[in-house]
């Protein structure tokens, strides 16, 4: 039931995403809520009225391919949110469980600190930080929730001050959540995060209502160190082909700019604070 009950939630989320003008259907003055009715998006899926009002209640249990093919279609869904909509409808391949301890092999932790003028960090789907170079922890250090970045960004009380661009960093940071579910919905662990974000932060709750799915890999983000001032920033997304739940996030500016030679001091400044090859959570295990 409870997979049934996300689904209708998905679906009444995204169709209120889409405007009339988004699927050239004309815009009149009498809707009470904003996005598409449910008579439209039966519509233009090719779908019975009825049958649409099953799946957001959660009364339809198995819709095929093709339904799932016309909805994502009918409410302009990207690749992310697609993948999203068929593990919620029970269409997509079961992955293997994925809560056992996460190998990282030595050559990826050698890897990370060898990376010296790059802050790095190494991340699971909760975007916890499971091991960084000097850079990546220095990019990080100093705030109450340095070691999740999620938690950092909504719960941290010096986000907005340190992330320039928060309200672009919050929205990426709840879609990649979504995409993240994707693999398995009722993960415990991303469940227990949502539920305590939810909890804690309003910001975090009315984002995570609109049911935004997009995969992280790219971004400009816009910082503010407390050692060095602002640093702007863009990142790439690698993941091992080993373990595919764990992220490289690889940081990078543009050489000869303000923010190189300020990350040239930052590393300067805190050279003495990591020796030896880049440390590894207790929530990981290395590969022998």
């Amino acid at each position: 039931m409870q997979k049934r009950s996300e689904l209708g939630q998905f679906l009444r989320a995204r169709r209120a995403q889409v405007s009339p003008g988004d699927v050239d259907l004309p815009a009149d003055g009498s809707r009470r809520v904003p996005g598409l009715r449910r008579a439209e998006v039966a519509a233009l899926a090719g779908l019975s009225v009825d049958y649409y009002i099953r799946l957001e209640q959660g009364r339809e249990r198995n819709p095929s391919v093709s339904v799932l093919k016309a909805l994502g279609r009918a409410l302009r869904l990207e690749p992310d949110a697609r993948r999203y909509l068929f593990v919620l409808a029970g269409a997509a391949p079961r992955c293997p469980d994925r809560n056992g301890p996460k190998a990282v092999s030595p050559n990826l932790l050698a890897m990370l600190h060898e990376w010296t003028n790059h802050p790095v960090l190494l991340m699971d789907r909760c975007n916890t930080i499971l091991a960084a170079n000097q850079l990546g922890t220095a990019l990080v250090a100093g705030h109450r929730h340095s070691d999740n970045l999620t938690r950092l960004t909504f719960l941290d009380p010096n986000a907005h001050s340190y992330l320039r661009d928060w309200e672009q960093v919050a929205a990426v940071c709840v879609a990649g959540l979504r995409a993240a579910a994707s693999d398995d919905p009722n993960d415990p662990e991303l469940t227990a995060l949502v539920g305590e974000l939810s909890v804690q932060s309003d910001d975090f709750r009315k984002r995570w209502a609109k049911a935004e799915v997009r995969e992280k890999t790219s971004e400009l983000i816009l910082l503010h160190h407390a050692l060095v001032g602002d640093l702007d920033l863009t990142y790439e997304i690698l993941r091992p082909a080993a373990n595919p739940d764990l992220m490289v996030k690889v940081f990078r500016a543009e050489p000869g700019s303000a923010t190189a030679e300020r990350l040239a001091v930052l590393g300067s400044l805190t050279a003495q604070e990591q020796v030896g090859p880049a440390q590894v959570s207790t929530r990981v295990a290395r590969q022998p």
